[in-house]
């Protein structure tokens, strides 16, 4: 037999549209042959399973061989193989699916790891190939095959010597793609899209024992959960991330209906203090073939922070399996993980505290972007968010919050509880002491998320509570209730005003109920918080700075003696707790620093006396 003939196609100019445009990435054409030959395989073990066919002697595998010299890249299976009519019908007439038809053939055997679009996943090859050659025999008892094409829409179809069932395609590598005549980038290619395909691959075989397939056709995320060990699943992200830190914990999905989902999602460690959100790396396969990293379809931008791999061949995949079809299965998908990640954090925080504690430095920042990006997920985990308090405890941040107020309340002018927060335990260090001396209590916010999650506590619990940085409402907070009588009040403030360099600053004086502090910078919440946001804009013409107030604690030996100075040290003094003030809040200016140092020499001098 020899014969030839036309691709069907609708139109010639057909194929180089399908050459370039049908994958964004050509890389995938390996993805696609192999893919094929494990449909092959997959049919052939149904066909057994079924009586319609001989078992093989031979164990299923894929061979995949690169010979430089020849210039061919060849993938071979021993499936299910083809006949001359099934060449012609599968291969020349273009995006005819052989696992549509076979289903339909079979329509009780289960579509379970056949991929389909036979056709269009064949023609990837000439992405990178000039020439392509197909041998192929059929597990039926009929002639082997030979088909060859240039991929501008002829074939020749001849009968060929083939042995054993399967089929061979060789592909002539074109000039200018060398790069897939090199054994260790098929390798990569290999271990990117096929890690996890269900048959054993094997790359350049030697025919001997020293053959080890590149994949792992039984990844751990098939398996019971209740029969995986923590050993196992160490392994399984240390092999798949080259992550060689531990994971902190992880989830194992795994379940059949509504539909067929399985994985495991890993929570790394945070390997720096982060800046930014570190992203890590989700991949999505479809019967155990890979088609992508991190789809936001399936897998919520915040679970992104993770490492995982999800199997589901339920996602609706267009014909190139580049994208995900728009459907409301992948909407119940992306919810049920997002349901198991909750569950297991809320399962963590109720059974194991002290492991959760240890981990919620690092698990902290995805949680509370997740908060921030679903609320769904916000209302599951809300009481398993915990922060550290002033004495170094984590408590849920519900135990911050006050009780409701009514409506009524709120139009009398009264507000919600505050909830005071320290941003810098170093820069704050002095609020932190007058706090603990006060017996008031904080949390502490140091991730960069933190201004925007607190925001959005406030936005979900806008009767509960209020967010308050440490050093704001230092009056309100520190004050003993005695108040400092009119007089001493008034001429405290007066002598403050006339000696501060800063003749900008509002100036209070309060009885603390410690008497450590001389003084505290207090800057209002709102004021601050309007100068960080037009700074995070780049509007910087906001400075809180401006909107200070230099509170005076009456309480303070140091300042309550002030009046009885010469005016000469007043002046010192003053200015000296001022700086002082001003260092627990900021960094000085090269000015403001400059006269302080002058200032605490005068002082040293003048002790020295």
């Amino acid at each position: 037999m020899h014969k030839k003939g036309k691709i069907k196609i609708s139109s010639e100019n057909m194929m180089p549209i399908i050459k370039k445009w049908l994958y964004s990435d050509k890389d995938i054409f390996l993805r696609e042959i192999v893919a094929n030959g494990v449909d092959a395989i997959t049919k052939h073990k149904k066909l057994v399973d079924m009586g319609e066919a001989t078992k093989n002697e031979k164990a299923y595998a894929i061979f995949v061989t690169v010979d430089e010299k020849a210039k061919t890249l060849t993938v071979e299976d021993n499936g299910i193989g083809m006949t001359a009519e099934e060449v012609e019908k599968y291969i020349t007439q273009i995006a005819f699916s052989g696992a549509a038809d076979f289903l339909e053939k079979y329509e009780n055997a289960s579509g379970d790891g056949i991929i389909g679009h036979f056709g269009l996943g064949f023609y990837s090859a000439y992405m990178v190939s000039e020439n392509v050659e197909i041998y192929t025999k059929s597990y039926k008892d009929e002639p082997a095959v030979k088909w060859v094409s240039d991929g501008n829409s002829t074939y020749t179809l001849s009968e060929t010597d083939k042995a054993e069932h399967g089929t061979k395609i060789v592909m002539h590598i074109a000039e200018g793609e060398e790069e897939f005549l090199k054994e260790q980038k098929i390798r990569e290619l290999l271990k990117k899209y096929c890690s996890f395909m269900p048959f054993d691959i094997y790359l350049n075989a030697k025919g001997d024992d020293t053959d080890k397939p590149v994949n792992n056709n039984a990844p751990l995320y098939l398996k019971d959960p209740k029969e995986c060990t923590d050993e196992e699943y160490k392994n399984f992200y240390r092999d798949t991330f080259m992550d060689y830190n531990e994971p902190l914990f992880w989830i194992h999905l795994n379940m059949e209906y509504p539909f067929r989902l399985k994985g495991i999602l890993y929570f790394p460690q945070v390997k720096k203090q982060q800046v930014q959100l570190e992203k890590g790396q989700v991949k999505l396969y479809c019967n155990q073939v890979f088609i992508a990293d991190n789809i936001k379809e399936v897998i919520p931008e915040f679970l992104m922070l993770l490492n995982g791999v999800i199997d589901c061949p339920d996602i609706p995949l267009n014909v190139s399996r580049s994208f995900l079809q728009n459907d409301k299965q992948v909407q119940k998908i992306s919810k049920h993980i997002t349901k198991k990640v909750a569950d297991k954090l809320t399962s963590l925080f109720n059974t194991d505290r002290e492991r959760y504690e240890n981990c919620w430095k690092d698990i902290s920042t995805f949680i509370k972007f997740g908060c921030l990006k679903e609320e769904e997920f916000y209302e599951k985990v809300q009481k398993i968010i915990i922060f550290k308090n002033l004495s170094g405890e984590y408590k849920p941040l519900t135990d911050f919050f006050g009780d409701e107020i009514s409506e009524e309340d709120a139009k009398q002018g009264v507000r919600p509880k505050a909830v005071y927060y320290v941003s810098d335990e170093v820069q704050q260090a002095q609020y932190i002491s007058a706090f603990k001396d006060a017996g008031l209590d904080a949390v502490t916010c140091d991730t960069y998320i933190d201004p925007h999650f607190i925001s959005y506590i406030e936005y979900k619990n806008p009767k509960k509570c209020r967010f308050v940085r440490i050093d704001a409402d230092i009056d309100g907070a520190l004050k003993s209730g005695e108040t400092a009588s009119e007089d001493e009040y008034k001429a405290l403030i007066e002598a403050f005003k006339t000696h501060l360099v800063n003749k900008e600053i509002t100036v209070k004086a309060e009885r603390f109920v410690s008497g450590k502090l001389p003084a505290l910078i207090n800057v209002d919440e709102f004021m601050r918080r309007m100068s960080e946001m037009n700074g995070f804009y780049g509007m910087n013409d906001m400075d809180p700075a401006k909107h200070a107030t230099l509170i005076l604690n009456v309480t303070n030996p140091v300042v309550s003696g002030i009046l009885a100075q010469s005016e000469e040290k007043q002046k010192l003094i003053v200015n000296q707790i001022y700086y002082l003030a001003m260092l627990s809040y900021k960094k000085l200016s090269p000015e403001e620093l400059s006269d302080f140092v002058e200032k605490s020499t005068e002082m040293l001098f003048d002790y020295c006396k």
